[in-house]
């Protein structure tokens, strides 16, 4: 299973926003591409994707932005790249009746671990991890 740069890209940009979301403040496109590395135009229609999902809203004006549309304890992984491929896993051989039944059980098997993880991964448990790691020293 391959992922897109798109998916890791608009995962990017929910965790930069996930980052600012306690102040409340918008993040202006170019801040947040400059911020997660991604390239502000691709940002701008990640974003675009993400708004129509209610992950992310816009802010219209001179101090406007995105931000993310609820806390990012109600985000999952799931829920973004459900957002840009429709799936979180997918197969031909789900809906392909040639399919041998046991072949496709376990096509079935997987898609349902698949999802299930990325539906148990949130936002805030990837903001958590980051500041326990952050609060760590080293001797």
């Amino acid at each position: 299973m391959k992922l897109s740069a798109k998916s890791d890209y608009a995962a990017r940009a929910v965790v930069g926003l996930a980052r600012h979301y306690q102040s409340g403040e918008s993040l202006r496109v170019e801040d947040l591409a400059a911020e997660q590395g991604i390239p502000p135009n691709y940002l701008v229609q990640i974003l675009i994707e993400l708004k129509s999902q209610q992950i992310v809203k816009s802010v219209r004006g001179k101090e406007g932005g995105y931000l993310l549309a609820r806390p990012p304890a109600e985000i999952t992984m799931a829920d973004v790249l459900r957002c840009v491929h429709g799936q979180v896993f997918d197969s031909p051989a789900l809906s392909d009746p040639l399919c041998p039944p046991e072949l496709r059980a376990a096509w079935e098997k997987l898609q349902k671990a698949v999802d299930e993880t990325a539906s148990g991964i949130t936002f805030q448990k990837l903001l958590d991890q980051s500041a326990d790691k952050e609060k760590m020293y080293y001797i």
